[in-house]
């Protein structure tokens, strides 16, 4: 078995952050949008820093523009996924590019992202669970109508609510509103913090917005005490390493904390984030964890059934992924 065809299970994608960049360029190409700006010559994404980053990713969203736009998004994305042996993938997807945060026109894109993700688990043996998420620089009073949305599709696909977008806009408590709006609606939470905020961006989104998980939190590693309360709490990080190294929020792999993370007694997990945009797979994650960390088959699988616990999804779901995860 290679580190390509091992089963995997990744928590922290965003679903237009997948998209091939071939993908978008031929969508752009049918609806005549000029974004040619934000490709190299090479065909991939260009950006100079994470600012640029996010409004190279908003503009990619704007070929994304209908339900059927979305149905073929998630059959693109999976098929690649699950090319790298990914059998179980949470995706972040946000009202605001599905809709403008009005439920009605949500639940159609909703409809449409679950008619695909069906399709493909038939076809590729990899099932999606999508996570709401508001978009934090867009500020606390947008991310309630996204909230609303979360709390109006929860069910079988929609299985989480979370916060992606710029970390360093506002304090985790301005968004406690829409957090407590997801919570009383039974939904399970989870929200980035600690990429580029420092651990105090993690204990508070811990205090103020009680997530189960997440995402990144590498920058935990800057305080003993907090890694002592997640390691207690069983607090879930999800980690994106690659990701991690190619916006330099750390330095190279070597630097990278997810290893003592790890002795720390904090969960991992493995995750590509926004993979077509920095260059990585899941395949490559496993690599360059084995090649720098000496990660082995055990390693791998902590990570996976940490992942497997963590994720956000029924029983009778979690079962399933655990037997495609025996089937090593």
């Amino acid at each position: 078995m290679t580190y390509r065809t091992m089963p995997k299970v990744e928590l922290h994608t965003h679903l237009e952050g997948c998209a091939p960049p071939s993908f978008i360029r031929g969508l752009a190409a049918e609806k005549s949008i000029d974004i040619s700006g934000i490709f190299n010559a090479d065909g991939t994404y260009a950006y100079r820093d994470f600012d640029h980053f996010l409004k190279v990713y908003e503009a990619a969203c704007t070929t994304l523009q209908g339900p059927q736009d979305f149905y073929r998004l998630v059959k693109a994305v999976l098929e690649e996924s699950a090319s790298h042996g990914v059998v179980y993938q949470e995706a972040f997807v946000s009202p605001d590019f599905c809709g403008g945060g009005d439920v009605a026109a949500w639940r159609d894109y909703v409809a449409a992202m679950e008619a695909a993700a069906a399709e493909a688990e038939a076809e590729f043996n990899i099932t999606l669970k999508a996570i709401v998420t508001c978009i934090r620089h867009f500020g606390p009073d947008a991310a309630k109508p996204t909230a609303l949305c979360a709390a109006e599709t929860f069910g079988d696909f929609i299985t989480g609510f979370g916060m992606a977008g710029g970390e360093l806009a506002g304090r985790p408590g301005d968004f406690a509103y829409a957090f407590d709006q997801a919570r009383e609606a039974g939904m399970p939470l989870t929200c980035h913090a600690g990429e580029w905020g420092g651990p105090d961006m993690v204990a508070d989104t811990l205090r103020d917005l009680k997530v189960q998980r997440i995402g990144h939190g590498i920058n935990a590693i800057k305080d003993p005490a907090l890694l002592e309360q997640m390691a207690e709490a069983g607090t879930v990080l999800e980690v994106c390493p690659g990701s991690n190294v190619f916006l330099k929020a750390s330095g190279g792999w070597a630097q990278h904390p997810i290893q003592r993370l790890r002795d720390a007694g904090v969960k991992v997990t493995v995750s590509t984030d926004d993979p077509p945009f920095f260059g990585t797979t899941m395949t490559h994650e496993f690599e360059m964890l084995a090649k720098t960390f000496g990660w082995g088959d055990e390693d791998f699988n902590d990570v996976n059934q940490n992942a497997l616990a963590a994720a956000f999804c029924d029983d009778e779901t979690r079962t399933k992924i655990a037997k495609r995860l025996e089937n090593r």
